[in-house]
């Protein structure tokens, strides 16, 4: 069991430290062309190495600089219960703000690699608990927690019960070996409860492909259709009963289907599209009002306010220190 020093200032070695440690990049948005403040967070990170396969770790943080982190490696399961504070948590196309109480289970690659941005300041104080890339996870388990075949984003809320478990164990001071006992059962909890039915059970061939089991093959299709017209045409004007037309759905059967199959509404998954546009129109220079325009938004205020929603920072600072 390895632990930072509570209370101690955490500064930017510090972090990139446990990027190299754990496969993450970090990086410090608030000032993105120049040496950000030495000292990130104050407080305290335990990792708890369960099993090879298994491991916990608990951050509890005054965070005083904004930072986001993006991973390097394949994780079969990574799980991320927020006990305080919130989170920006992205995968893909999917974009979710979590708060305390609220969690996410995710499954990634080196291709689809999973984002968390931490505003500040605030207190975040968070729990994870991850299952390894390039080992046998949970052998002795009498369910199969085998990742699916592409990546996933699953959120959640823990039930109060066990998030009251979680705290009490943060709170023990119990010796060491005593502590890996109780973290073992806790995580196995965690499991349990966020882990995506597709992922605790063997299913049908959608369901091992990662598709809820009870949409077809082509609806799936229409969908998939749907989902690239609107990550390559973003700034278009959108209606849902156009789009429900051209997939041949009604449109609640549409709404219905699409949250299933990706985890967000479509017009979530349309506004992550623009926003991720506007990215790469801000970094080549285009102003502000010249990338909302681009992006589909009608006044500049809807895009900066979206935009800083979901990235923690307004595309003003971007285009400033691009």
């Amino acid at each position: 069991m390895a632990t930072l020093d509570t209370l101690a200032p955490l500064t930017t070695y510090d972090l990139l430290a446990l990027g190299q440690r754990f496969g993450i990049d970090y990086r410090f948005p608030e000032a993105p062309d120049r040496p950000p403040s030495p000292y990130v967070a104050r407080g305290r990170v335990m990792d708890i190495e369960i099993t090879p396969a298994l491991r916990v770790t608990h951050s509890d943080l005054d965070v005083l600089h904004a930072y986001a982190s993006t991973s390097r490696r394949t994780a079969p399961w990574f799980l991320s219960v927020v006990l305080e504070g919130c989170i920006h948590v992205g995968l893909g196309h999917q974009s979710f703000q979590l708060q305390a109480g609220d969690a996410f289970s995710a499954h990634f690659n080196q291709q689809t690699r999973l984002e968390v941005f931490q505003p500040a300041p605030q207190r975040l104080s968070t729990l994870n608990v991850s299952i390894l890339d390039g080992l046998e996870p949970l052998s002795s388990s009498p369910v199969n927690v085998a990742p699916p075949a592409t990546p996933v984003l699953h959120t959640w809320q823990v039930p109060p019960l066990l998030r009251h478990s979680l705290e009490t164990a943060l709170a023990s001071n119990w010796p060491a070996e005593r502590l890996c006992l109780l973290w073992q059962g806790l995580a196995f909890q965690l499991l349990a409860h966020g882990l995506p039915a597709a992922g605790l059970e063997p299913g049908d061939k959608n369901t091992q492909e990662g598709l809820p089991p009870d949409l077809s093959h082509r609806d799936h299709q229409r969908l998939e259709l749907l989902r690239k017209q609107l990550e390559h045409y973003p700034n278009q004007n959108y209606r849902l009963e156009q789009l429900a037309r051209n997939a041949a759905m009604s449109p609640s059967s549409l709404r219905t289907k699409f949250q299933r199959c990706y985890g967000c509404s479509i017009f979530d998954y349309l506004r992550r599209c623009r926003l991720t546009q506007a990215q790469a129109y801000l970094r080549k220079g285009y102003s502000v009002q010249q990338t909302a325009h681009a992006c589909g938004y009608r006044h500049a205020s809807n895009f900066a306010t979206a935009y800083k929603r979901a990235f923690g920072v307004t595309p003003h600072e971007v285009f400033k220190y691009r």
